[in-house]
């Protein structure tokens, strides 16, 4: 591991490319030989569409080929109800907390991304405390990218970089285009 001062990055608002710009940097550091692990809350790798079960983001098939880019999905392939979050998506992103947090424990990584942490927080899958803990204890020679919606005030105020991302004009909203293979997952 290199012995340089990383820093903690967040990627939050209603805009597109929040998970796809940690997973750039991810990539980025993969190629010049640092070790990454990409927690992906709420998002489950199986999925079935159109009665095939498949691989449900192509970054989940994608990774597979980097041997040291590793993501690891806690969810399910359903949508977690905000306003009454079932006990099992409260219990994985328990087990994805664990996994940052012994992630962070043993510096085996370079990178960690946290991929919809915000959203997990915003739900009450995870408490804020905790994601704040997670930053705290962030090593310094490792980077922390955590992404979603919602990022909270303190967790903007602790981070080193915040972007946001806006967004100004989206095919979704006129319904001419859904979610697109390769393109939105």
């Amino acid at each position: 591991m290199n012995m340089i001062t990383r820093l903690v990055q967040i990627y939050t608002g209603n805009g597109k490319g929040k998970t796809t710009c940690a997973l750039g940097s991810g990539l980025r550091a993969a190629g010049h030989g640092l070790e990454v692990l990409m927690i992906s809350f709420m998002k489950a790798k199986i999925a079935v569409r159109d009665g095939t079960e498949d691989i449900n983001y192509g970054e989940f098939r994608s990774t597979e080929l980097i041997p040291n880019f590793t993501i690891i999905p806690v969810g399910r392939e359903t949508f977690v109800d905000k306003d009454n979050p079932d006990p099992i998506d409260i219990e994985m992103a328990q087990d994805g907390l664990r996994l940052a947090k012994e992630a962070i424990q043993n510096k085996k990584y370079d990178i960690l991304i946290l991929d919809e942490i915000n959203v997990a927080v915003e739900w009450n899958l995870i408490s804020l405390h905790d994601q704040l803990e997670l930053i705290s204890k962030k090593p310094k020679e490792m980077e922390l990218i955590m992404t979603g919606r919602y990022a909270r005030q303190e967790v903007l105020d602790a981070a080193d970089l915040v972007t946001e991302m806006k967004e100004v004009k989206h095919y979704y909203k006129d319904n001419k285009v859904q979610a697109r293979k390769g393109f939105e997952y």
